[in-house]
């Protein structure tokens, strides 16, 4: 396989925008739908969405994927997590056991999960996880660059031939997760230099941390970018010096996923993260984007709004894996049940002339009202 930065351009050039006609097409039939105009909210926005990626107004989403990238990360060293290494290589395998959180969710929603190893640092000879390791684990950003430049976009291609993968073998839709011990710490790193934003005002305390060791996470980021000094502009030097090859992977997850023109799940932070850099690498690729929970880690909400993206649900989750896509999936399903099932005026019978006055315009909004 191919992994050269000449394949990666290729592969963006090859995203395009939605259709705009099949937009247009589900808007027009929402229209018609026996209820007040945008009474569904977001459930109406999503099936016109799917209908701009997929190129029909009526869509299913029963073929559901959940594709997890696990890697470690030589940060760690640093003393910026509150689990040991070890957790990743377990839960790397738990995965596919169906004993995490992502994993109890995705079989009680009927997801199927697709695991990878992109860079944990142990051999794994499980058969359910698919080896596609890079090397074993980053290099400490603190001591010079997470990795080559090569290997990041080898890291990006892995994980869009992923994805595309599992779109020809009939996924409708495919969530984006991680397993990969530190890894908020290397997001927060790319986050701050994608977006400018001081470290301090986009870093979490990941699983948890002491306030100590949270101080020491801050400085290590800042630290690290000060000595890898990325360019802001060139995503691929970003993640080479300060990111992650599970973020790298999952960011590529994005991309194929749009090359494919199917909707790709964004989970929690390290997710969002990722995406932000398929967005930063290929514009494109936001329109295939679907949000599932708002992030209970800081950083989250700078990155979906550099997205130009909201979240669909706010649980207070902070777990990652891919934990909020099997959620999300169902939120789209209903999506798809409203428009493909609903009955329009003219079925049930109903003269919708009464609502001739208020289309078109905010009739519902109270102001002042904050409820």
């Amino acid at each position: 396989m191919q992994y050269s930065e000449d394949r990666l351009i290729s592969l963006i050039d090859s995203v395009s925008g939605p259709d705009a006609a099949a937009e247009r097409a589900a808007e027009e039939l929402q229209s018609r739908l026996a209820k007040p105009p945008g009474s569904l909210g977001m459930l109406e926005e999503l099936s016109v969405r799917l209908a701009g990626m997929t190129g029909r107004v009526k869509n299913e989403i029963r073929d559901r994927y959940l594709l997890v990238f696990c890697a470690d990360n030589g940060v760690v060293r640093q003393g910026v997590a509150s689990s040991p290494q070890s957790v990743t290589l377990a839960q790397t395998i738990n995965l596919t056991k169906g004993k995490t959180g992502a994993a109890v969710l995705s079989e009680h929603f009927g997801v199927k999960i697709r695991v990878c190893d992109v860079g944990v640092n142990a051999d794994i000879y499980d058969p359910d996880v698919i080896g596609k390791k890079i090397a074993y684990g980053t290099e400490d950003i603190t001591q010079g660059p997470a990795m080559t430049r090569e290997q990041a976009v080898r890291a990006i291609l892995t994980g869009a031939d992923l994805a595309a993968e599992t779109a020809d073998m009939g996924a409708q839709v495919i969530g984006v997760g991680e397993m990969g011990i530190g890894n908020t710490t290397t997001s927060s790193a790319v986050l701050s230099v994608l977006t400018g934003s001081p470290v301090r005002v986009i870093t979490g305390r990941g699983a948890g941390l002491t306030d100590e060791a949270y101080e020491k996470k801050i400085k290590v980021i800042a630290d690290a970018i000060a000595l890898n000094d990325p360019d802001p502009g060139d995503t691929v030097d970003i993640l080479a010096k300060v990111g992650g090859f599970d973020i790298a992977a999952m960011a590529g997850a994005f991309i194929g996923a749009a090359s494919k023109r199917i909707p790709a799940v964004i989970d929690g932070f390290i997710s969002v993260v990722a995406a932000l850099c398929a967005y930063r690498l290929c514009p494109e690729s936001v329109n295939y984007m679907v949000t599932s929970h708002s992030s209970y880690e800081v950083g989250y909400r700078t990155a979906v709004e550099a997205l130009g993206l909201r979240p669909l649900f706010d649980l207070g989750m902070r777990l990652g894996e891919g934990s909020g896509c099997p959620i999300a999936m169902m939120i789209l399903d209903a999506a798809c049940a409203v428009i493909n099932n609903m009955a329009t005026f003219e079925e049930a019978e109903i003269n919708d002339s009464y609502l001739d006055e208020i289309r078109g315009t905010d009739a519902f909004s109270v102001k002042g009202n904050d409820t």
